[in-house]
């Protein structure tokens, strides 16, 4: 298995994966557009796993400065269980800790049982004390 950074070059088979990964969600903002922009602006945070040259895991972060954010980690079905998704989260959060960022969030779907026991399992909190809330401001309701 070879991890990289993911590059805007690989936006066709990364929109593959995460159109068939269950608990994925792609919204407007994932466009090729928006995903370049935040790769940009989030240089050497995001990450792919590669198996003979075929993209079989992604993560992408970010961070605000003081938090960091993990979004879409998914490994495809026929690659599971074989420590991809920790070795992509372990890139991932090494490169936020270099960038000094030592807390991050994720939001993962409630009925992704399959996510909330991986991310469990790794350590990370269910938080209940907090509550989301989101504002588009715009025309899209999927931005």
């Amino acid at each position: 298995m070879q991890y990289r950074p993911m590059a805007i070059g690989d936006y066709d088979a990364i929109i593959e994966l995460w159109a068939q990964s269950k608990g994925v969600r792609l919204r407007d903002a994932d466009s090729r557009a928006g995903i370049e922009k935040y790769l940009a602006r989030n240089p050497g945070l995001s990450f792919v796993a590669e198996s003979a040259e075929c993209i079989v895991g992604t993560i992408m972060a970010g961070h605000d400065g003081k938090r960091g954010y993990i979004q879409h980690l998914s490994v495809s079905d026929a690659h599971r269980r074989r420590g991809i998704g920790r070795e992509l989260v372990k890139l991932c959060l090494d490169a936020l800790k270099a960038e000094g960022i030592l807390k991050s969030h994720l939001m993962v779907l409630v009925e992704n049982e399959t996510a909330r026991s991986f991310w469990a399992s790794l350590g990370w909190e269910d938080r209940t004390d907090i509550k989301l809330y989101s504002y588009i401001n715009g025309s899209g309701q999927n931005t």
